[in-house]
């Protein structure tokens, strides 16, 4: 008898285009800036993208524009979570409360945001897309990363 292996790798396609985005907004407040800028429909999500190894959660807008068979997504790439610590000193342990914070693509720890546009029939036009980022004064930086690149690529499965 023949052992027919699946391979998730099979299933998965990574061709989307991801933009990474350096700023200081809040993720609500830049999902409007970017519906104003690209003319967007971004609509938060009812649940986050959850990492129950990490205890972390990052907030997701999605827009799916059937006209032009693209979807599009804005993740928060940071979490800070308050957690209690306990340490000794001496006889006596006490806690102090302590923030840690959680990436969802650990390779870009500096990144605040990613857009991630899936498109099916290739027809969104990166260079255009960063040019118009560049125009709002509130984003500090953004450019392209290569998805095929990253180590935690399956983070951004959704």
């Amino acid at each position: 008898m023949a052992l027919h292996k699946l391979m998730v790798d099979d299933f998965y396609d990574d061709t989307y285009k991801l933009i990474a985005i350096h700023c200081r907004l809040e993720d609500y407040r830049l999902a409007y800036l970017l519906n104003q800028s690209l003319d967007l429909r971004l609509q938060r999500k009812t649940e986050d993208i959850d990492m129950e190894y990490l205890k972390s959660s990052y907030s997701i807008f999605e827009w799916n524009n059937t006209s032009q068979y693209v979807t599009w997504n804005l993740v928060s790439n940071v979490c800070k979570k308050e957690e209690d610590s306990l340490y000794s000193t001496g006889l006596f342990q006490t806690s102090e409360k302590v923030i840690k914070t959680f990436n969802l693509v650990p390779e870009y720890k500096k990144v605040d945001f990613f857009i991630k546009i899936s498109d099916e029939i290739q027809n969104v036009n990166e260079k255009v897309i960063l040019r118009k980022l560049q125009d709002i004064p509130q984003i500090i930086t953004s450019y392209s990363v290569n998805p095929s690149k990253l180590k935690s690529k399956d983070h951004l499965i959704f």
